[in-house]
């Protein structure tokens, strides 16, 4: 290498490309001498650290390659950073990485990287209750890891099949990117089919992803209706583009309550309003989000609207509130779930009798 104009210009050149290839910077020569700048020191002590459970002073000194002294104040900087560093005297002292009161930073190396991005993956479409927390950390991640690392950890997750219903489960990496452009304030063009099946292209300005337990739903501003909007993310046929930048829109009211009234006013072929004995805090432990909304309706009672454009699916939801209940409204479905019923009679009576039989 060349006597650079600016020595610290290309010594932080390096450590740049150092932390994007394997996270721990190289030593740099320059006119002989060998340089490694504070900033540089602490990433490398740091991965040491973290890589190893125990180090002496004297290993890190002949590592780092700077003296005893350089050691112990870069070991003091690391603690006013956030990280618990033990130290041992003596001799045969030496340091050791300890769990903090917080978690700090932590390095990452190549396989550990794409080990935590595919277990992410995996967490956000078959984890209950991790959904939003994965699709944040996929953001970050997606904004961190080099190209080739992106591809390894999406390896996995393109070749694997998921037994989960199509229209549950939208594409994780539409789902990532939408979540950047809600955290960077970025407008979206996307593709979208709305229940009868019309696919029109929509300008958006999102501001947050909801996750009811079996759909996602981004909510947004959207420029050619004027006004608010939910859009579920299973239909968004294709992330079309993303940016410029806007500025966010006071949302007016509380946007979960805001899904919550969207989904129930969904124009579902069945509709149904049922009581149900208990709270609502006693109930929503119980009975799945996706099922309906509950609302409070006395002291000892509460409602449930749920809706489906089966009357199969219907049935399915009533069960899943595992009590029993009063149909308040929908006399429409009535008889249909009465056949619903008899065929399930129908079905635990000829297995009762053949195990009459057979016992």
């Amino acid at each position: 290498m060349g006597t650079p104009t600016d020595a610290d210009a290309v010594v932080d050149a390096v450590i740049v490309e150092c932390i994007e290839d394997r996270i721990c910077p190289r030593l740099v020569q320059y006119s002989g001498l060998t340089m490694l700048k504070t900033s540089a020191r602490l990433l490398r002590l740091l991965w040491l650290l973290q890589s190893r459970r125990y180090w002496s002073g004297a290993e890190l000194s002949e590592r780092i390659e700077v003296d005893a002294r350089t050691v112990r104040r870069d070991i003091d900087r690391l603690r006013e950073l956030g990280y618990a560093v033990e130290a041992s005297p003596g001799l045969g002292g030496g340091y050791q990485l300890k769990a903090g009161s917080s978690l700090p930073p932590v390095l990452l190396d190549d396989e550990e990287a794409v080990t935590v991005a595919v277990a992410v993956r995996a967490a956000a479409s078959s984890i209950g209750k991790m959904e939003e927390a994965a699709v944040r950390l996929l953001a970050k991640l997606d904004q961190l890891l080099p190209l080739r690392l992106r591809k390894r950890a999406s390896a996995l997750h393109s070749v694997t099949i998921s037994l989960a219903r199509p229209e549950a489960a939208p594409s994780i990496d539409v789902l990532t990117q939408i979540a950047c452009a809600c955290r960077d304030h970025l407008k979206l063009r996307v593709n979208y089919r709305d229940r009868a099946g019309n696919v029109t292209s929509r300008l958006l300005e999102p501001i947050r992803l909801a996750h009811t337990g079996r759909l996602w739903y981004l909510v947004a501003w959207d420029s050619q209706r004027n006004d608010w909007r939910t859009f579920r993310m299973d239909r968004v046929q294709r992330l079309a583009s993303t940016g410029p930048q806007f500025t966010p829109r006071d949302f007016p009211g509380d946007i979960a309550a805001y899904v919550s009234r969207s989904i129930r006013q969904v124009p579902y072929r069945y509709r149904m309003r049922i009581k149900l004995k208990g709270s609502v805090a006693e109930l929503a432990k119980r009975i799945p989000s996706w099922c309906g909304v509950l609302e409070v309706l006395d002291e000892e009672s509460c409602t449930l609207s749920t809706g489906a454009d089966s009357i199969e699916a219907l049935a399915a939801q009533l069960v899943l509130t595992g009590t029993d209940f009063d149909i308040l409204e929908a006399p429409e479905c009535i008889a249909e779930l009465r056949e619903i019923a008899a065929r399930l009679e129908r079905a635990t009576h000829m297995t009762a009798l053949r195990v009459d039989r057979d016992g």
